[in-house]
């Protein structure tokens, strides 16, 4: 039986899910992104220091990865040495943005996949949010509109939380996150310029000054959502794997496992990082090479090269390919699919021991769990990766603040080479975010993106071997084969943007 559970809600863009079920097995997997962009061919042509701006568009959500990814590209073509104010910058703007999009995903995107939201119909306490949330809910419920105006529904059928008052209490920590990612985007916008797409990051640096009154309100932020951290998401995401103890064995990818690293600790673009890079296969650790790198095209609707390193990528879309079901392209490493994102982030860090805090979060919720780092390649193991990554990153960012020279240099100051080319590699939120750039007569000639989600949501490569998602929901059973809240689980798992993997 061919099912298609596309298009996929709460995640960013257009994604369907073709599956194949028997005996109510998912027996194959097809991961299709359905429009095409086309960035790379547009920035052919413009002048260099577009770039971190441009590439911002790409989406809305992780937009200053972009930006940052651009402008390392761009310092390692120039050969721009940053001043440590300015690394200092890149990685508080960064930084904060991750803590939103950890806090977007978890409440607004994966937490009613968990949450039994009709617990809401019995509640009678005084809170006005929940209040005017049952009511909400109550109404769409009895208009029995096939397309209610609440997010919480419809639900799938299948198993949710069955307490009560754990179902209520993130309810009500969905409401409250909201303002929460409304803090971590202010403090974004205290340097960057505003939110989304930032206007002060720059290769070289940030052109926003780092002031007293600046740090001091960036610092009470943070310091908001690192509580809100620490007492309600990872304590949510903890009752949840409670809930559903099968969810550390479900959604196993079958590659390997890549990260670029996360901020660097020091002025030096490609020096120590907050997390460590590195590529994980087979049980082995080994350093990333971008020439390793290589992206088909059998089953992507483009007719240039497959198979192309990054620095030699190409862009000529083919909507009428015979055989091709997706508009993204399927980047491999050594010819492994890898999984890019948070378990991919924890797992290279965690085996390299890189981050003591890192390996001290893991063994403790690990332990909680009854679980083991390798459980971490799973629906459960993502979700709490990201709750760890994001606490690591606030404690993180406030000690940033606190090595801020406010008389030094925030900018770098250098020339535009004639000719020149450079890689910059950074960790979106959904994982490892590679930018190449190659100038000639100070203009852009190639520009090429490898972005988390092209990773995570790649259709089959040359040697018909599924993309990620693809081989984590192989083998999942289903309960029923029509709605699959088993396969919607996994898929968000990864956190899904396809504004980025078509781009």
């Amino acid at each position: 039986m061919k099912i298609d559970i596309g298009p996929v809600t709460r995640l960013e863009g257009h994604l369907s899910i073709y599956t194949t079920i028997e005996n109510n097995i998912v027996t194959d997997a097809r991961s299709a992104g359905e429009m095409f962009r086309g960035f790379e061919a547009f920035l052919r042509g413009r002048d260099p220091l577009d770039a971190q701006q441009i590439t911002q568009r790409i989406c809305g959500v992780c937009p200053y990865a972009h930006a940052i990814a651009s402008s390392y590209a761009q310092e390692n073509a120039y050969g721009v040495e940053v001043p440590p104010n300015g690394r200092i910058l890149h990685n508080l703007i960064q930084g904060a943005n991750h803590l939103y999009d950890y806090l977007l995903h978890f409440y607004q995107l994966s937490a009613l996949d968990f949450v039994d939201v009709t617990a809401i119909l019995k509640y009678k306490g005084a809170d006005a949010d929940l209040t005017a949330l049952r009511d909400w809910v109550k109404a769409e419920l009895d208009s029995k509109s096939p397309f209610p105006a609440t997010p919480f529904l419809p639900r799938l059928s299948g198993q949710y939380i069955s307490s009560p008052d754990i179902n209520i209490g993130a309810l009500k920590h969905y409401i409250e996150s909201l303002e929460i990612q409304k803090k971590a985007n202010k403090a974004s916008a205290i340097f960057g310029g505003r939110f989304p797409h930032a206007t002060a990051i720059f290769p070289g640096g940030c052109t926003q000054s780092p002031t007293v009154d600046h740090i001091s309100s960036y610092r009470s932020l943070i310091s908001e959502v690192r509580d809100f951290i620490h007492q309600k998401y990872i304590p949510d995401i903890l009752a949840v794997a409670a809930g559903f103890p099968a969810y550390w064995n479900i959604g196993k990818s079958r590659g390997g496992f890549l990260s670029y690293g996360l901020m660097p600790v020091g002025p030096e673009r490609d020096g120590k990082r907050l997390f460590a890079p590195g590529v994980l296969s087979d049980g082995k650790m080994a350093p990333v090479d971008f020439n390793a790198i290589r992206e088909d095209v059998k089953y992507s609707r483009y007719s240039s090269g497959s198979g192309l390193k990054v620095a030699d990528g190409d862009l000529v879309p083919a909507p009428d390919k015979e055989g091709a079901y997706s508009w993204i392209k399927a980047p491999r490493y050594q010819g492994k699919a890898m999984e890019v994102g948070p378990a991919a982030r924890v797992l290279v860090d965690y085996v390299q021991n890189n981050n003591p805090q890192v390996r001290q979060l893991v063994d403790r919720f690990a332990g909680q769990a009854g679980i083991q780092a390798a459980d971490l390649n799973s629906v459960l193991g993502r979700h709490l990766c990201r709750a760890v990554t994001a606490a690591v990153v606030a404690d993180f960012l406030l000690k940033e603040t606190e090595r801020i020279d406010i008389k030094g240099p925030y900018m770098a100051r250098f020339d535009l080479p004639e000719s020149c080319e450079g890689f910059g590699a950074t960790e979106a939120s959904r994982g490892a975010l590679l930018h190449y750039i190659r100038v000639k007569g100070r203009k852009i000639e190639k520009y090429e993106c490898v972005v988390p989600t092209t990773w995570n949501c790649s259709p089959r490569d040359d040697h018909d071997h599924p993309g990620t998602i693809e081989s984590a929901l192989i083998g999942t059973k289903v309960e029923n084969p029509e709605e699959q809240i088993e396969s919607n689980r996994i898929v968000r798992s990864f956190d899904p943007c396809l504004a980025c993997a078509v781009h």
